[in-house]
């Protein structure tokens, strides 16, 4: 009923035991399906098994894995919310997908895939040095454990909005259900709950829509409503950077950064490794799309008719919640909150939006730290059961750093904006390395640092300059006269005409108001140049001396017609046919139905490949390098 909406009573509903239940049971169901492959996988205690799935499994749970693992609680609670507090230039995110898809799919994915790496930043070690490797998986496990944190603290502030739950008890007690499951069931529990995960958030994205526009009266009065005051709008084209969100930091920025994601993250990464040839894997990318559309979408939507529901009556000013990103959760309870069960399925939503991105990152951060950062002599000789032991202690540990972090992003404000800032900031540099390694064989070792170097440098410079000085977009018109400041007379009626900000003389401003969409974009551009002017400046390295392996020829890629004195001249002396015939440890054939290489003797104990055959590893153990000389067309390749 209208009457009883938080707007006229001044209060949020509350949760009932049904909501709780089924709230509870998302949890039981993500905790059991880890211990079933405890069980299930018990003889099978390898790092293949626990870090990969075993190399073997299917597009469909991989797909789903991939879609959920960066739509989490953050994208659900902060989309809508940022649609109803500017407007909808941020559903141009979805045209970023689509770019940024293809170059995963087309460039990246197949890349990693017949590496045989199990870690990308194994690839910084063959392209550079065991510093440059290092140097990038500490970021990652930074930019990881941040994100970790965020995870756990949003759907603990959107359960404490409308249920009253303790928020810090909340934390902890997600932060333990997805370590635990995560520990016991590696890799395929980690695949299998992301698929129930998926399914719960988008029964609970359509819920929230389909009940929010019968309540405007369908979804296009909600549109209507929001047209009028300023909240639909697709047609900013300014070249500003500073502009917040216009097509061109969508677009490009928002690329940029998605690729990142889908193409060199080791969470996405290690979910297509698992899959048992490139063409699944690539396939596991293109079925994530439509979902990932969908629920960028969805929950744009909801913003537009949460808007519309709220277009008289700001519930900040109004004083009923005191965070953007508790707009969602007490959206729900108004609509919902009559229908026994609906609200404990969209924060089941919620939950299982950062649970199943939890578990990918707790998952990656075990495989990096054991192939990058623990010491070569540590794994020597070890049994394939203590490797897994060991990965599973990494697990565990990470998970419990994630919780204390939790409380640290908690003073960052809101969660959307905050996560795409220092992700942009992390994700810039390494995006940067990857494509410098990638499609510049001239770069060297000391370029590569030098540029991941002076991109962190600048964008922390930026960020923190941002936040320090407190930069931000004033938002869209809002209005509370339809609130009913008689149901709570100690919040009177405030002044929501916001006056127009002063500019800064400082000159520096201007760059700190740069938006932050652009971060992962400018940082990438700042590795590729600073990394080949050092590089040129401290001596090139010759093209024809690198394994081919190692260099992406990009542009054949994408146009495999060109002529021949194209191609010759985009691959820079660099010969490309037949490069995946050279050694028997990758893949010979890219349509094989084989995995790439396995794991090093370490890991696998006996390092024997389907054909029974022993063969060297791609890398060794302790990653030192050996010549390995192959002539090809007469040039002489250098295998690392």
């Amino acid at each position: 009923m209208a009457n009883d909406y938080s707007y006229n009573t001044g209060e949020v509903k509350e949760f009932g035991v049904v909501d709780y239940v089924l709230f509870i049971l998302t949890l039981v169901i993500s905790s059991g399906i880890g211990v079933f492959y405890a069980i299930w996988d018990r003889k099978r205690n390898t790092p293949k098994d626990f870090l990969l799935g075993g190399r073997n499994m299917s597009v469909f749970p991989v797909a789903l894995s991939l879609m959920v693992t960066f739509m989490s609680a953050l994208t659900l609670l902060g989309n809508p919310a940022e649609i109803y507090n500017y407007n909808t230039m941020f559903w141009y995110l979805v045209a970023a997908f689509l770019i940024a898809m293809t170059f995963a799919a087309v460039i990246f994915i197949p890349f990693f895939y017949r590496l045989g790496v199990t870690s990308t930043f194994e690839y910084l070690d063959m392209r550079f040095d065991n510093i440059t490797r290092v140097y990038g998986s500490i970021l990652l496990i930074l930019q990881t454990l941040i994100y970790a944190a965020f995870l756990l603290y949003a759907p603990s502030l959107a359960l404490n909005a409308v249920t009253g739950v303790d928020l810090w008890g909340c934390c902890i007690g997600m932060g333990c259900v997805v370590t635990f499951y995560t520990t016991l069931g590696g890799m395929k529990a980690v695949l299998w709950t992301d698929s129930f995960q998926a399914g719960v958030i988008i029964a609970g994205l359509l819920a929230v829509v389909i009940k929010g526009s019968m309540v405007e009266g369908g979804f296009h009065r909600a549109w209507e409503i929001a047209d009028n005051n300023s909240r639909i709008l697709f047609d900013d084209f300014s070249t500003d950077p500073k502009t917040r969100h216009s097509v061109w930091s969508m677009v490009i920025g928002g690329w940029a950064f998605w690729m990142h994601l889908y193409g060199v993250n080791q969470a996405q990464v290690q979910r297509c490794l698992s899959c048992p040839t490139v063409k699944k894997a690539q396939l596991a990318i293109w079925v994530n799309l439509p979902g990932l559309i969908f629920i960028v979408s969805a929950a744009c939507m909801i913003g537009i008719v949460m808007y519309a529901f709220y277009v008289d009556c700001h519930p900040i000013k109004y004083g009923i919640i005191a965070k953007t990103d508790q707009l969602v959760p007490l959206y729900v309870m108004d609509i919902l909150g009559d229908y026994t069960g609906l609200p404990g399925v969209f924060v089941s939503c919620v939950v299982s939006g950062s649970l199943s991105s939890l578990s990918s990152g707790l998952n990656a951060l075990s495989a990096v730290t054991l192939r990058d950062l623990l010491p070569s002599r540590m794994l020597k000789g070890a049994s394939q059961l203590k490797t897994t032991i060991i990965s599973k202690f990494l697990v565990l540990f990470y998970g419990v750093l994630a919780i204390g972090l939790a409380y640290v992003v908690s003073k960052l404000g809101s969660v959307l904006q905050a996560v795409y800032t220092v992700f942009g900031i992390l994700n810039g540099p390494l995006l940067g390395v990857f494509t410098l390694g990638m499609f510049y064989p001239w770069a060297n070792k000391r370029g590569a640092v030098a540029g991941m170097t002076v991109a962190l440098g600048f964008l922390l410079w930026v960020g923190i300059g941002a936040f320090v000085h407190d930069i931000k977009t004033p938002v869209s018109p809002l209005s509370v006269r339809g609130c009913n400041f008689t149901a709570r007379p100690t919040e009177p009626p405030p002044n929501v005409t916001a006056a127009p900000e002063e500019e800064e003389d400082e000159p520096l401003f201007d760059l700190y108001r740069m938006s932050y969409m652009y971060y992962t974009a400018l940082g990438m551009i700042i590795v590729q140049g600073i990394g080949l002017l050092v590089s040129f400046i401290t001596g090139p390295t010759d093209p024809r001396s690198l394994d081919p392996r190692l260099i992406c020829p990009v542009v054949e890629e994408f146009i495999p017609c060109l002529p021949t004195k194209i191609r010759d001249f985009f691959r820079f002396g660099i010969v490309h046919e037949g490069k995946y015939d050279v050694g028997t440890d990758l893949v010979k054939d890219n349509n094989s139905e084989h995995p790439p290489t396995e794991f090093s003797k370490v890991e696998n104990g006996d390092n024997q490949h389907a054909n029974g055959k022993s063969n060297p590893s791609f890398v060794s153990d302790d990653t030192k390098k050996t010549s390995e000389k192959h002539q090809n067309g007469g040039v002489e390749l250098t295998r690392l």
